[in-house]
């Protein structure tokens, strides 16, 4: 289970309106071996693209040394979907490299009329992918 505080769920959903009509990416870091998600840290869809994201490569680099300094981890990656359900797609399961991360997928299409958007969290191990609660905190 995802247990997350109502301001982290705000800030990812905001960030993910925000760049839409493109997908939106970025992290939640928190102190390494906690599972608890403390920063949130928006990063540049380096794509650009409404249907890909991708992480620059210099930003990515400068994030793993800041969290290495801070002793954290990131313990949630997100982005978003703009057409689609939050389900991840085959690449976003390619691009799952942190077993023990949560991978959160904001959809800003309503594709179930439950509002206008879907906030979801999975587990990708191995290119398994499996769904978890989100709970969400004061």
């Amino acid at each position: 289970m995802l247990t997350l505080t109502q301001a982290l769920h705000d800030q990812i959903v905001a960030h993910a309106r925000a760049d839409h009509p493109d997908e939106a990416c970025g992290v939640v870091a928190g102190p390494a071996g906690t599972d608890r998600p403390e920063r949130f840290i928006p990063m540049l869809n380096a794509a650009r693209s409404p249907t890909f994201y991708e992480f620059d490569s210099v930003d990515l680099l400068k994030l793993y040394r800041d969290m290495d300094d801070r002793d954290e981890e990131p313990v949630i990656v997100y982005h978003s979907h703009t057409a689609t359900e939050a389900y991840p797609s085959r690449t976003d399961v390619s691009y799952a490299n942190e077993p023990g991360a949560h991978y959160v997928l904001v959809s800003t299409a309503d594709t179930d009329d439950a509002g206008p958007f879907q906030f979801r969290s999975y587990r990708i191990v191995e290119g398994v992918i499996t769904e978890e609660e989100v709970k969400i905190v004061q």
